[in-house]
């Protein structure tokens, strides 16, 4: 939106004609000389300004940002030729008018020159967010949207369910302070992708790209080798076009990634081997696998052949298809499907000297989305979106429980701190399928009032399929009955005979439930000369959709109590049955739904030309996760203290109360800096609190008892001018609270501590953090130089001397971790095909100084490879393949070395 006025005289010019170039939108402006353009798909465009007697204007540059409004103010000059037309480029930081909060938004340009390999590494670099958490919250507070529709993984709450690649997003929108009434379900932060649509010429790109470890650690990081160019792989393919053009199009973005980590280990035990370090002697035979130590003499196979393994590996595709149809200049649609697929196995120092064995997790998520939008007028819009989401996450080794390919369970052992055999026989299953429909409206009443309004709903469906297996001949002689089979040489065990758990174990927690819930808002964007208001309101419905027990220190009736007389007698009914005590028994009654309001306010005020302050205030609820409601749906308490940490279908929706202030200022053309303060306070946070039973068994049951609260100062700068670009922010933040997660209060009080009296430093309380981008690009050439200093997040130190009285005033969080800093570096040189296209070359470097960065420390000397070991350590360890440091000295602790990646492409 803006103005057209007279160059000379300032004065208005109505019925001028702005128009976006290579497109049928534009407005003419009213009689104040003021016009909107309504429902601008995110990009960069060239705008048209024109009237009889003036000459044609033409903006280069003009950047649209999803949820933001442009403010493009246009002079013409009066001329007595017709035809003639000056250009002019747009500024490319943009007066933060309508910003009322922290928001960042990132064109595809902008992504396109990072050296980033996804748009997770973009929101990290962002202001006020560490490692997933925005502004203090746990890592289940942020909400993930494609194109406005929310992917939250809602089961376990702390990852998305789809992953749209950096060359698919048209803008990334990432919100870490206070949002408008339009956005819900989160508590600490909206990131917000839109993609692509395709366009009316044909485009295609293929890259292929390679990389591998570069690193003068090799005594923390074994088995690289410099000559192993493509240990990790990575391919890319895109293209789009017109189906028919100017009516349909279509964009597709397809890539495969396979890495195999920079961690290894080394072959030295196969599944089958076996050991024993507790049992000296125990055959009475002399084995080739016999060795003393200490006086003793312990059994140790290992057949396995020594090679490196890498043990860190990583397995991902995806993909993304997408028609757009341009029905007519009133109405469009659009169909889009997305897949994404990973395997991890399972990692860990654990398995260095035995890689093999080791379950797979995969994650399969499927998603199909339908867009209409429909302009009712020149000021007044609506969009419907539907979409479905199937997430299927399952982790085994083989899929079926009973192949014969699994060894008995008893050669699961191990020695010298590691794994020596043995394979991981647990079978784990989740599915995941929510169905959304949205709805907006929006209605520019005038170039003050911007009303939106609008609905979701959302219905989850989500199943548990655990598969636990069991030896037949458990508690009989045969389980454990192994032999020296001096024929093969090594030891062998009477059959293992695989059984499922039965369905009504404690342990089987199969479950199917569909909650669902409804969200509507409202929101008023009145934009004025001098000010912009914010003002909205939210409703939010939840419905759990299952049943509670009535009596939870008898909470599966597994206990039978019954009606006593005067004499404490049982007492019967009519047909000779006794009567159950209700009040000491369960029932089963239908969980509540509930619901809340959520206030919204923000102010920005413009302080001259070039100046915006803004003040922002919310309230905001997040129910939470799925597991919290339903784990352990049929209630049974097994038969101690603390084993199980019930759902509870009444949890209460979490709350943040947030505040923020800051100001923008245009230092000069092209430069910009921003800073703000913020402070929330979140109640009701995600806990588990302890029940007893009627017979005196102590349990878990998922409430709302946690606080935490957050305060920090953020600032962030922006230059931007020809083929350069500096972005750079700095974050200083508070954050504190009485548990890192739900359970923490719950464990301790299992290890007989103390709850924590006092709020502290919670694990993601990173003090200070730096990110800045440094860039040259120009159209067939650009390198950029990112860089990244974190000063150390809180972990628990505990002295060697502490007594046991003395650690029940030792609480968590109470020093921190080394200070880390990355630099990364990437680059890119175009050669022209002819008029075919162009051959690209990519380099990046990642972790450019090979820092060792310690993201993880051992809690008695707050390093990562170091240790203090007792006396007691030593005598108690037995191998003949290390030494005791061996195990203390972990790889994982420390982030990946210096990683160099090469790529070719052909753009056409």
């Amino acid at each position: 939106m803006g103005s057209v006025v007279d160059s000379e005289t300032g004065t208005p010019l109505p019925f001028a004609n702005i128009i976006i170039e290579g497109t049928t939108i534009g407005a003419a402006t009213d009689m104040n000389g003021e016009y909107f353009i309504l429902n601008v798909t995110p990009g960069k465009y060239t705008l048209r300004a024109q009237m009889m007697g003036y000459e044609a204007q033409i903006i280069e540059g003009v950047i649209v940002s999803v949820n933001r409004t442009s403010n493009i103010d246009v002079k013409l000059r009066e001329t007595v030729l017709e035809g003639e037309e000056v250009v002019v480029v747009a500024n490319k930081l943009s007066i933060k008018k309508d910003q009322t909060s922290s928001v960042k938004n990132v064109s595809s340009e902008q992504i396109e020159m990072l050296p980033v390999e996804d748009l997770d590494q973009v929101i990290a670099m962002q202001a006020g967010v560490v490692d997933g958490h925005f502004r203090g919250g746990r890592l289940t507070e942020v909400s993930y949207l494609v194109d406005g529709m929310q992917v939250n993984e809602a089961f376990g709450g702390t990852d998305k369910t789809v992953s749209i690649e950096k060359e698919a997003a048209q803008d990334l929108e990432v919100i870490t302070g206070t949002f408008n009434a339009e956005y819900g379900r989160a508590m600490s932060g909206i990131v917000n992708v839109v993609t692509k649509d395709g366009g009316n010429q044909y485009k295609a790109s293929f890259s292929s790209h390679v990389s591998n470890f570069y690193t003068a650690n090799s005594d923390v990081f074994i088995g690289l080798s410099n000559t192993e160019f493509a240990r990790n792989q990575d391919y890319k393919l895109q293209l789009e076009g017109p189906v028919i053009p100017d009516l349909i199009t279509f964009f597709t973005n397809f890539r495969y990634q396979k890495s195999l980590g920079h961690i290894n280990g080394i072959r030295r035990f196969n599944v089958d081997d076996y050991s024993n370090a507790t049992d000296a002697n125990k055959f009475g035979v002399n084995t080739p696998w016999d060795f003393d130590f200490n006086g003793q003499t312990y059994y140790s196979e290992h057949t396995g052949d020594g090679e490196y393994v890498p043990i860190n590996t990583n397995l991902d595709y995806s993909g993304m298809g997408k028609l757009t149809f341009n029905i007519s200049t009133d109405l469009k649609a659009s169909v889009m499907g997305t897949l994404n697929y990973s395997e991890t196995p399972n990692s860990g120092h654990v398995y260095k000297y035995k890689p093999d064995g080791r379950a797979t997790f995969h994650n399969d998520s499927k998603m199909g989305m339908f867009q209409l939008n429909h302009f009712l007028s020149n000021s007044a819009f609506h969009d419907l979106k539907l979409s479905y989401v199937d997430n299927h996450q399952y982790s085994w080794l083989y899929e079926d429980p009973f192949d014969p390919r699994y060894v008995h369970a008893g050669y699961g052992g191990g020695m010298g701190g590691f794994s020596t055999g043995g394979q991981d026989r647990g079978h784990s299953e989740r599915k995941l399928i929510d169905l959304n429909a949205k709805y907006d409206l929006v209605w520019q009443v005038n170039t003050s009032h911007a009303i939106k309004t609008g609905f979701l709903y959302t219905h989850h469906t989500v199943e548990n399929l655990p598969i636990l297996t069991q030896n037949a001949l458990r508690g009989t002689p045969l389980a454990q009955l192994n032999w020296y089979n001096e024929n093969t040489g090594k030891v062998e065990f009477y059959p293992y005979q695989t059984e499922l758990y039965p369905d009504d174990a404690i342990e089987m927690d199969r479950y199917k439930k569909q909650p669902f819930e409804f969200s509507a808002y409202i929101q008023d964007k009145m934009e004025f000369d001098e000010m912009v208001i914010n003002l909205g309101l939210r409703y939010d419905y939840f419905n759990p959709n299952t049943t509670y027990p009535s009596q939870r220190r008898n909470p599966a009736n597994q206990l039978l109590f019954y009606q006593l007389d005067e004499n404490d007698n049982i007492m019967y009914d009519d047909n000779g049955n006794p009567i159950l005590d209700s009040e000491r028994m369960s029932s089963y009654p239908k969980a509540p739904a509930q619901f809340q309001l959520s206030p919204r306010f923000g102010l920005s005020y413009t302080l001259g030309s070039a100046a915006v302050l803004h003040f922002s205030y919310g309230h905001f609820f997040q129910m939470p996760p799925l597991y919290t409601l339903y784990s352990n749906y049929r209630n049974l308490i097994p038969t101690g203290d603390f084993q199980t940490v019930q759902g509870n279908p009444l949890i209460k929706a979490e709350k943040t109360v947030s505040y923020e202030m800051g100001i923008w200022q245009e230092l000069l053309p092209n430069m910009g800096l921003e800073l703000s303060v913020y402070y929330k306070d979140i109640y009701d946070l995600l806990s588990a609190v302890v029940y007893t039973t009627y017979n005196q068994i102590k349990y878990g049951l998922y409430s709302n008892k946690d606080y935490g609260n957050a305060k920090g100062f953020e600032m962030k700068f922006d230059y931007l001018m020809g083929p350069f670009s500096l972005y750079a922010n700095y974050t200083l933040q508070y954050t504190r609270g009485n548990a890192d997660d739900p359970t923490t209060t719950y464990s301790r009080l299992g290890q007989s501590l103390d709850p924590v009296p006092y709020l502290v430093p919670l694990n993601w309380d990173q003090r200070h953090t730096a990110n800045i981008s440094l860039g040259y690009n120009q159209e067939d050439f650009g390198v950029t130089l990112t860089g990244y200093l974190n000063s150390g997040r809180p972990y628990t130190f505990t002295p060697v001397s502490i007594s046991p009285l003395a650690k029940q005033t030792l609480y968590p969080n109470n020093s921190e971790r080394p200070t880390t800093y990355t630099i990364d570096l990437s680059g890119h040189y175009d050669f022209d095909i002819g008029d075919v296209g162009k051959l690209r070359f990519y380099l990046s470097v990642y972790n450019l100084l090979d820092r060792k960065n310690e993201l993880s420390v051992n809690s008695t000397t707050g390093r990562a490879y170091t240790a203090i070991v007792y006396p007691v350590d030593f005598a108690t360890f037995i191998s003949n393949y290390n030494d005791i440091y061996d195990s203390i000295q972990n790889p994982y602790m420390y982030s990946a070395p210096r990683e160099i990646k090469i790529g070719i492409g052909l753009v056409l």
